[in-house]
């Protein structure tokens, strides 16, 4: 009797975990009644009829990536290069996914393959090598719908490296290299040319300025001589005034003037140019008034007024 009680508690025991299952949150299970799909269980605690239900696939649902081997690719221009790609994606639909395709990675890994080539294949190299975006677009446009009825949904589609023959690499680095020295020519000669024309300039501009300097030097001499011809002529004028109004107001005879013409005949005969003098023909006339008019002074000692 005791071996009977303890033989049924094992049975209710073994049925009881085999109806009661836990699913993991982000994760789902596809049941299975009698080898035929029954229904998707959700994270939670889930009840299962014993020994008629059970579970054929545990589903992660969270978003998944997958890194595959380099691919030899062959371009348009016929050079091999090798691609790595990353593929981000996410189980949408896990009875799709568990019975649509038996191996969804290898099957998207193959699908990669084949596209990548299809791709690259119209493309030159240096085409490839800039046109990462477009690849990794018409990627993830051919995968997602191929992968759509797997339950698949891709997400993302990144080629890590593109690498192509070591030839070909040695090649593009030499004419980077002689790219980079061309530029750095060019650059230099601009340099200079703009050194030459900023110096061409200054010497243009200094120029111009010592001209205008001295153009206005000119102009202040030119107006501080005027104005010295001006003061001086004015002077003059003011000399001439103030001798002529002397001479007016003195009553000048014309014997004072004969005395200063006699006065002024030894300052005439100074100087070596002077070999000819032109008397007067009232000269006559003049010394004798002027002796008249000295006479007296001279026995007395006194100067004429």
């Amino acid at each position: 009797m005791p071996y009977a009680v303890i033989i049924i508690v094992v049975i209710a025991v073994v049925t009881l975990i085999k109806s009661v299952r836990i699913i993991p949150q982000a994760r789902a299970g596809v049941v299975e009644r009698l080898g035929r799909y029954n229904r998707t269980l959700e994270a939670g605690l889930r009840i299962l009829v014993p020994f008629i239900d059970r579970v054929r696939h545990m589903a992660d649902l969270r978003e998944q990536v997958v890194s595959f081997p380099p691919q030899p690719v062959i371009t348009e221009d016929n050079l091999v290069v090798n691609i790595d790609s990353v593929i981000y994606y996410q189980v949408t639909d896990p009875k799709a996914a568990t019975y649509e395709i038996a191996n969804y990675i290898q099957a998207i890994e193959q699908l990669t393959v084949t596209t990548l080539r299809n791709v690259i294949g119209g493309m030159t190299l240096e085409g490839t090598l800039t046109s990462r975006d477009q690849i990794n677009s018409q990627l993830r446009g051919v995968l997602d719908e191929a992968t759509g009825r797997w339950g698949i949904r891709v997400n993302r589609v990144e080629l890590k490296a593109i690498d192509p023959p070591s030839s070909i690499q040695e090649a593009m680095e030499k004419q980077m290299r002689a790219e980079r020295d061309r530029r750095a020519a060019i650059l230099t000669a601009e340099g200079i040319k703009q050194s030459q024309i900023l110096t061409a300039e200054g010497e243009k501009q200094g120029a111009i300025l010592t001209a205008e300097g001295a153009r206005q030097a000119q102009i202040l001499a030119a107006q501080a001589n005027r104005e010295a011809q001006m003061l001086e002529a004015e002077g003059q004028a003011k000399a001439i005034q103030t001798v002529f109004a002397a001479i007016h107001a003195g009553e000048i005879d014309d014997k004072l003037l004969a005395y200063q013409y006699l006065q002024m005949l030894p300052q005439l005969a100074q100087g070596d140019s002077n070999k000819v003098w032109i008397i007067p023909a009232d000269l006559t006339d003049t010394v004798s008034k002027v002796a008249g008019v000295v006479a007296p002074y001279i026995s007395s000692n006194t100067p004429p007024k």
